[in-house]
């Protein structure tokens, strides 16, 4: 991938403001790139909500729509006819936290799995930093998750005007970081699988499946509570755990996770934003022989 340097220089009555050069390591991530090119991120981020606007007749409202149809299938299916334990906690509200957190994260994966073959027109033509395509999909989406969110904070309202014992806690300040985490993980995820689909197109078919799949081996519809405990150092593996349990414990009060673990996700969320972007860059040379 080439890099940018800034120079100016006359020949001929000509000013150069730029000169492109070869990347000289796949370590050097250039990131102060995307704050340069922070004008662009900020028109792609409109590019995708206005995208996802365009030609419908509810607009926004679906946004509050799916989670809400999610909550009640869950509620139906797994609370009613499953009898799953919620930690004594109403099953729509259980399974709502669950949903918009896991919304977000899925989300941000199963876009940005698609930069590569998405946008390889617009790579072949002009050069600008890449990987600002994949952030303003993680910055769009957020639009989502705060709708989404703002929806939450209103169930947990009536419920706790119903009676039910629900409080949000000092965890909740932990939101921020757990958006951040998800945030990277979901990016991290989608630019390693972005990466591979230029070659292998198979992936682009199991990113669906493969999420969907995952969704079921997080805490979305199952509490880490009701995991044995023989299996719950295995269930907390997965960096999306501990989030989705910190979730719960700032805004209802139930929730079983500790700052260690968040910490692991955090790491784990750094790793592979990490290698997502070393992979990225690599392939970024000459992705367009092989889309």
């Amino acid at each position: 991938m080439p890099k940018e340097i800034n120079k100016t220089s006359s020949d001929n009555d000509s000013e150069w403001t730029e000169i492109i050069l070869p990347r000289s390591s796949y370590l050097s991530l250039k990131l102060s790139d995307l704050w340069r090119y922070r004008d662009l991120i900020m028109l792609f981020v409109r590019r995708d909500i206005v995208a996802i606007y365009k030609q419908t007749i509810l607009g926004p409202l679906w946004h509050i729509i799916q989670p809400i149809l999610t909550t009640f299938v869950f509620t139906v299916v797994f609370g009613n006819i499953a009898k799953l334990s919620t930690d004594g906690l109403p099953p729509a509200l259980f399974y709502l936290t669950g949903v918009v957190a896991w919304q977000y994260f899925s989300t941000c994966i199963i876009k940005t799995s698609s930069t590569f073959i998405g946008n390889a027109q617009i790579f072949g033509k002009v050069y600008f930093p890449r990987l600002t395509v994949p952030i303003s999909v993680v910055i769009s989406s957020l639009l989502t998750f705060i709708i989404q969110f703002l929806l939450l904070l209103i169930f947990i309202l009536y419920f706790h005007l119903q009676g039910y014992n629900i409080k949000i806690t000092y965890d909740a300040l932990l939101l921020p970081l757990s958006i951040i985490i998800m945030a990277m993980l979901g990016m991290g995820f989608g630019i390693i699988i972005s990466s591979l689909t230029t070659k292998y197109r198979d992936l682009q078919f199991l990113v669906n499946f493969g999420v969907q799949l995952f969704m079921y081996a997080t805490p979305v519809i199952w509490p880490i509570s009701s995991i044995p405990d023989k299996w719950k150092t295995w269930a907390l593996l997965n960096p999306m755990a501990p989030v989705i349990e910190s979730f719960r414990a700032g805004f209802l009060g139930s929730g079983s996770f500790t700052y260690w673990q968040l910490t692991y996700s955090l790491l784990f969320a750094v790793f592979t934003c990490f290698i997502g972007i070393i992979l990225f860059n690599r392939i970024e040379k000459n992705f367009m022989d092989t889309v």
